[in-house]
């Protein structure tokens, strides 16, 4: 019998990868949305037509446990959250909310369909297995690099604040409940589904502007800050690896390599042919409150215990991006409503 998976957040970027690579496997996949009128709802049953729908919202508690009832999942993805961190400090209260508040209420929501009151009663072999999101922005200013699993966090804004509460809570409910509950302590991750906010899909959008002569410049903040960017479509495959384990682990995800953000323009810039010094422009009203500006993966748990390896290089996933945008334009595509889908 085909197992069966819950996703929050299916109609975003991981999300999508997430239920493609899930369906492939042969799963029965399920999308928590909190209703049908979203036009990402409709590409997402375009692209994946497999995929089965049911009401709820991480805001509430009640809808949540209506959805586990209803699906009975083998395993639960929670992927949704507000996760672009500019916005956070804009709507903290909403972020605390829904990206840590969130969490309690699906952790809550599997406790208690599951039948499960304590450690001494919890049945590893039948229960629902459940993969929180967590993010590298948890480390914020970091105590070391690289960062690994044993990293001592340091969150530089309400997101990572929120993704905190969120990781730890995991960790409890795991300790206290028994619960099969992992977290993956996710870097950077892009595609051409990234939403136009982000940083990587503003350059590759940006740089296709420029290149049909829709744009002249491109305004970006801090090139200075480094990440570890990798390939979404590769992370989630991660995550599938974490809740077939043996046991539940939380693991750091990312390549292990750091680029500045200068060096996303220059390789955007020269995947399209063009001279990134001719057109960016700094701006320093585009710098966050307080800056992240370092943040690199330790995988070393994951290739070990997992067998995890990236399969898309830094250069291939900033073509691939650049690419996609300057195909979505010359089609007359919106990038603000076609954002997450090709």
């Amino acid at each position: 019998m085909a197992r069966r998976a819950l996703i929050t957040g299916i109609t975003g970027q991981d999300g999508s990868y997430l239920a493609e690579h899930l369906l492939a496997a042969g799963y029965e996949v399920w999308g928590l949305v909190r209703g049908q009128a979203n036009p990402r709802v409709s590409r997402l049953r375009r692209l994946l037509g497999d995929v089965r729908l049911v009401r709820g919202d991480l805001l509430d508690q009640g809808s949540l446990i209506s959805a586990v009832e209803r699906v009975r999942p083998d395993e639960v993805y929670n992927l949704g959250a507000i996760s672009f961190v500019p916005m956070s400090w804009e709507q903290a209260e909403l972020t605390a909310e829904v990206t840590g508040m969130g969490v309690l209420r699906m952790l809550e929501a599997i406790r208690v369909c599951s039948g499960v009151s304590s450690s001494r009663t919890a049945d590893p072999s039948g229960q629902i297995r459940f993969y929180q999101a967590s993010s590298s922005e948890m480390f914020g200013q970091v105590r070391e690099t690289p960062q690994n699993e044993r990293t001592p966090f340091h969150p530089r804004s309400p997101y990572g604040v929120a993704k905190t509460y969120g990781h730890f809570l995991t960790q409890n409910y795991r300790e206290s409940y028994g619960m099969f509950a992992v977290s993956g302590i996710l870097f950077n991750h892009e595609s051409p589904r990234r939403g136009a906010e982000f940083v990587t899909r503003k350059v590759s959008l940006g740089v296709a502007r420029i290149k049909l002569g829709l744009a002249g410049e491109l305004r970006l903040g801090n090139l200075e800050a480094r990440r570890d960017w990798g390939y979404a479509g590769d992370y989630v495959r991660a995550m599938r690896l974490m809740l077939a384990a043996g046991a539940p682990e939380d693991y750091v995800i990312g390549t292990g390599r750091t680029h500045t953000v200068r060096e996303l323009v220059e390789a955007a810039f020269s995947a399209a042919g063009l001279d990134w010094e001719r057109h960016v422009v700094r701006d320093p009203s585009l710098h966050r409150p307080a800056e992240v500006d370092l943040l690199c993966a330790d995988p070393k748990k994951a290739r070990s215990h997992l067998g995890w390896e990236p399969s898309v290089s830094f250069e291939e996933l900033v073509a691939q991006m650049v690419e996609s945008d300057i195909r979505l334009l010359s089609d007359g595509g919106d990038p603000d409503q076609e954002s997450s889908w090709p």
